[in-house]
């Protein structure tokens, strides 16, 4: 079981990585739209999921009806998702709505788990998620900063409101998916179907709005790594991780995707980060440090849900 935990949380720590690569990975094809490239990410990478579990979501067909409900809340955030997220970072700047969505996730997710599920969560997990939230604020204060603005972007408050829809979305996807996973169904099956599905709906966003994929090889290199290796692979392993953890700690543990973001932000692509952001970087891997410890293993009921201690 130990083992399982920490390969789970392995997993999710490899997808939180490979999604913190997808702002530097835009800046390679400035011409695409947002929503060019939440299209294309989700929609091609959520197909591919579904392609690879076919024979596994054929055999489930029954299992899947039962469970509609779920699938179909899941597979409407996953086609919510990737608009909000990638609007919200168009509107707000690109650390800002990374803040607002990834950093709300895992309140959200904790708020869904206790009124639904009526799961509640541990000191522990409260001070670690309080810690990573602090730190990515900081870390979206000091980029600010070293630009020498409070925000960035266009419509700083559509932003935001923006990137909570894109962490509710993103929220509600991972606890039916976890849900359905409960009630027995692989992990491979739940996210091929909702990713599936979910792309599906994404199609004609990308069929409208995609057309500068095809104006250069760049543009079109982008498109196919946001499809193949955040998306599709990095959503694999976190279906992986999310059969073996919660989904709020699951959520908690991707705040190290903005942490990657800023670093990449200043390898690559040359920005600054100033002392307060580096602060942050270290609070967010405090964070992952508290919440992914044995001990809170330890405290976890037959179902994998955290109880109070």
């Amino acid at each position: 079981m130990t083992q399982g935990y920490v390969g789970g949380v392995a997993a999710i720590l490899f997808a939180a990585v490979v999604w913190g690569t997808t702002g530097t990975a835009a800046t390679f094809a400035p011409d695409v739209s947002a929503a060019a490239i939440g299209a294309a990410a989700m929609g091609v990478g959520g197909i591919a999921q579904a392609m690879i579990a076919l024979r596994g979501i054929n055999r489930s067909r029954e299992a899947l009806w039962e469970q509609r409900r779920l699938l179909v809340i899941g597979v409407l955030a996953v086609a919510v998702y990737p608009l909000a997220f990638y609007g919200s970072m168009r509107l707000a700047g690109v650390t800002v709505g990374t803040v607002m969505t990834i950093g709300s996730a895992p309140l959200l997710s904790a708020l869904i788990e206790y009124v639904l599920d009526r799961t509640r969560l541990t000191t522990r997990w409260t001070i670690g998620a309080l810690v990573g939230l602090i730190g990515m604020v900081f870390i979206c204060v000091g980029e600010n900063a070293s630009h020498g603005e409070v925000v960035g972007g266009e419509s700083v408050p559509l932003g935001v409101a923006l990137g909570l829809i894109g962490g509710l979305t993103y929220a509600l996807y991972s606890w039916t998916a976890r849900r359905m996973m409960l009630q027995g169904m692989r992990s491979s099956v739940a996210m091929g179907a909702t990713f599936g599905l979910g792309g599906m709906l994404l199609v004609p966003v990308l069929v409208t709005t995609g057309g500068p994929f095809l104006a250069s090889w760049s543009n079109a290199a982008v498109g196919v790594y946001m499809a193949a290796v955040p998306m599709f692979l990095g959503y694999l392993c976190f279906g992986y991780g999310l059969a073996r953890v919660r989904a709020s700690m699951a959520t908690t543990i991707t705040l190290l995707e903005p942490v990657i973001a800023a670093v990449l932000a200043v390898i690559i692509v040359g920005e600054r980060l100033p002392v307060l952001g580096w602060i942050g970087v270290a609070m967010v891997v405090g964070c992952l440090a508290i919440i992914t410890t044995p001990y809170a293993r330890k405290q976890e009921g037959p179902e994998g849900g955290i109880m109070s201690a």
